[in-house]
């Protein structure tokens, strides 16, 4: 199918469709589950790593358009899957999908979308949609496919308008676990798999708001032993576990609203010095935590090649390095809110905004990328051994 234009008319031979809030309608090829998905659509410019962008819970009630054309060429397999049956609700992509060609594949992606529920939509052109997103800022949107090319249009395009968006959404209660979770899983090798955690080593409880494995296996290969618990937990139960250091995950929504319940229990911990480490959400519920204010942002932050520098934090020689960074974030804490006692450790270099945080006089910091997603591809992983490193 050729690449599709921006219209209201159905194009011969379409069984797939984005309907924006506005009414726009951007047609191509179906693939993947059938049916119908709301999100908020935005666009990841990352080259590789697919699989995990589509498992990862951050991206709850989002639909990812992929800037790289060629998606499928690795196929799919368990080993990089970031959480279970969670993640992005479809995804816009260029090219139909490529059968795979990668020793590691154990599944072609088109039949992984459609056990999944991932529904996805081929022949768009994705560039014009990345425009227009860059433009206008994130659109809510529905994505559906049908294989007979049959929709309710009427009811596609009400579904759309009337959506509320991610702002002041909670969907942490969606993603995080029901339980509390002893960790087992080390770090990956090519030939070997995954590692087995060392329970012998010092004890991290990591609050999970929608986490991805990786994180814990990065905390693993830095010498911890960790206990995962729902987002839920109250400051009674994380103390009881005698934790020397409590780690605060990523996740989807809006950080003030998952903060309603979650910044109470950090701000008991900040008061009790226990040491913290914050990724993407859990950065901006640090944030909250010690009086600064997070927004929401125009189009977004999504891809593996986002360029961040340490501006502050004690780095040493190492103050001004420019670190290669993976991030997916709709959300950010506002840089000029940072109270007196904050200091702002990163910043983006594409638009400034903060990226990192300590907090003077804790043991608690926090950044807003992902280290765990290996950019650089290991510029980041020293903040798990700085955190590590402070237990004990």
């Amino acid at each position: 199918m050729a690449l599709s234009a921006f219209s209201h008319a159905q194009p011969k031979d379409a069984t797939g469709v984005l309907v924006l809030a506005d009414g726009t309608c951007i047609w191509g090829k179906g693939f993947g589950a059938s049916g119908s998905a709301v999100g908020e659509v935005c666009f990841n410019t990352a080259m590789t790593g697919y699989q995990e962008v589509m498992t990862d819970p951050s991206y709850d009630s989002q639909i990812v358009t992929f800037t790289f054309p060629h998606i499928g060429n690795v196929g799919a397999n368990e080993e990089d899957v970031e959480s279970r049956e969670l993640g992005a609700v479809g995804l816009v992509v260029r090219q139909d999908v490529t059968r795979h060609s990668n020793f590691r594949a154990r599944d072609e992606f088109v039949e992984w979308c459609v056990r999944h529920g991932k529904i996805g939509l081929s022949g768009v052109d994705t560039r014009a949609l990345t425009r227009r997103i860059r433009i206008r800022g994130a659109p809510n949107a529905v994505i559906a496919h049908n294989p007979r090319g049959q929709f309710d249009m009427k009811a596609l395009k009400k579904q759309a308008a009337e959506w509320s968006g991610l702002e002041g959404l909670d969907l942490v209660p969606g993603v995080t676990r029901d339980a509390h979770e002893n960790w087992q899983g080390g770090y990956w090798q090519l030939g070997t798999g995954f590692s087995k955690a060392d329970n012998r080593k010092p004890h991290v409880v990591a609050i999970d708001y929608g986490a991805k494995d990786n994180i814990f296996r990065n905390l693993v290969k830095a010498g911890a032993k960790v206990t995962v618990v729902p987002a839920r937990t109250s400051l009674e139960n994380i103390l009881a576990m005698e934790p020397e250091g409590v780690f605060l995950s990523n996740g989807p929504g809006d950080p003030a609203a998952t903060g309603e319940y979650a910044v109470p229990v950090i701000k008991g911990l900040l008061e009790r010095d226990v040491p913290l480490f914050g990724i993407c959400l859990g950065h901006q519920m640090l944030g909250l935590a010690a009086g600064a204010k997070t927004a929401k942002m125009f189009q977004g932050h999504r891809g593996a090649n986002h360029p961040v520098q340490r501006v502050g934090g004690g780095w040493g020689e190492s103050e001004g390095l420019v670190e290669i960074t993976s991030m997916n974030h709709g959300f950010a804490v506002d840089g000029e809110t940072l109270p007196d006692g904050v200091e702002q450790t990163h910043v983006s270099l594409f638009d400034g905004t903060n990226c990192g945080i300590s907090i003077k006089g804790k043991k608690a910091f926090g950044v807003q990328y992902h280290p765990e997603a290996s950019p650089g591809p290991q510029d980041s992983f020293y903040l798990f051994e700085k955190f590590v490193g402070m237990l004990g």
